[in-house]
């Protein structure tokens, strides 16, 4: 077993800084694009031997660090009571959003075991085929309440925050359903075999500070609370939180994940080195020249120094036209340059 990552998680010397990208398995690989030729994406979710092909895709093809099983964050939405659809062209659809205390009062509990059983049928099947660490995962409670509420992706977030600020307990008891049903999934994906857990807050760079701390950040400490019981590294992970760092790594998680919009000595050395973090490529600097990302590399791991617990990913997922020659440059580059500094 490769366990780089694991033991960068645990800010735990390295010989290289291990390197993942989040959605590695994915369309900007054809083997991906086959399957999903012929599939739906719900149905490559909910068919554990698809799940676990296309999580193994990538690290069949690459030399990444570890693999993450191949989900969605909106599968727990599902059994809640929700109807969900990927629509071509448009992405998530929930054709019942929430909008008042009666629809968040009629939301069903979850059993993950049984109705999410899939999932960790895929986490047991990719375990016994990989040789690196096998990440599990879950969206964040703000981000899905704000699907659930806004009925799909949002720029405003107009319904989510009039809930949040017009009807604050039916707000609360929508994200304590919520952190209840994520802890007991993610404690079924460690029972199933998975070996760290991330939590994508994709979506909360939307808040304010002070919103974060009124709103999320009671639920966010009581999830990763629960979450410490399970023994594995925890990764918090976010988009647009240079505001929000200090407050998430409050809120808990071994690593902390950091967008491309923070310097990473900066952000790390803001956060103190008693916790991990990951990032932060911009993805889009994958399309550029060799030359270009090779600057960008050497820029991320300067700014990581020798320091235990830097986890080398993109700053959020990977997009589907990304040149598969960058993805394995930025790899080696990772693997080859960060080996060099450690090794001084």
């Amino acid at each position: 077993m490769n366990d780089r990552f694991l033991k960068a998680c645990r800010r735990e010397p390295v010989d290289a800084t291990p390197v993942w990208f989040m959605r590695q398995a994915g369309r900007y690989m054809k083997a991906f694009r086959d399957i999903r030729e012929k599939h739906s994406l719900l149905t490559v979710c909910k068919t554990p031997e698809l799940a676990c092909e296309v999580t193994l895709q990538p690290i069949n093809r690459f030399d990444f660090d570890a693999s993450i099983i191949f989900a969605d964050i909106l599968l727990p939405l599902e059994p809640m009571g929700l109807k969900l659809e990927f629509v071509k062209g448009e992405g998530p659809v929930i054709y019942n959003p929430l909008r008042s205390e009666k629809d968040v009062e009629a939301l069903k509990p979850v059993v993950p075991e049984e109705s999410l059983a899939y999932v960790m049928e895929a986490i047991k099947l990719a375990r016994a085929n990989l040789n690196v660490p096998l990440i599990g995962f879950a969206g964040a409670p703000f981000t899905l309440a704000s699907y659930m509420i806004e009925g799909g992706a949002s720029r405003n977030y107009l319904y989510t925050k009039k809930m949040m600020y017009g009807a604050p307990e039916t707000w609360n008891r929508l994200m304590m359903k919520l952190t209840r049903v994520l802890a007991d999934y993610l404690s079924a994906q460690v029972d199933a075999g998975a070996q760290a857990l991330q939590v994508f807050d994709s979506w909360i760079g939307a808040l304010s500070p002070g919103d974060y701390r009124t709103y999320v950040f009671p639920h966010m400490k009581r999830l990763f609370s629960a979450l410490q019981a399970f023994g594995v590294p925890l990764i918090h992970f976010g988009t647009g939180t240079a505001t929000l760092l200090q407050m998430q790594k409050e809120a808990g998680g071994d690593v902390i994940g950091l967008d491309w919009r923070v310097n990473l000595d900066e952000a790390w050395d803001h956060l103190g080195h008693e916790v991990a973090v990951q990032g932060n490529l911009d993805p889009l600097t994958l399309f550029g020249p060799i030359s270009e990302l090779e600057k960008r590399v050497d820029d991320i791991i300067r700014r990581a120094g020798k320091h235990p617990g830097h986890i080398f990913n993109l700053g959020h997922g990977i997009l589907p036209e990304t040149p598969l020659e960058s993805v394995e440059a930025v790899i080696q580059m990772v693997h080859e340059k960060s080996a060099k500094i450690l090794a001084t």
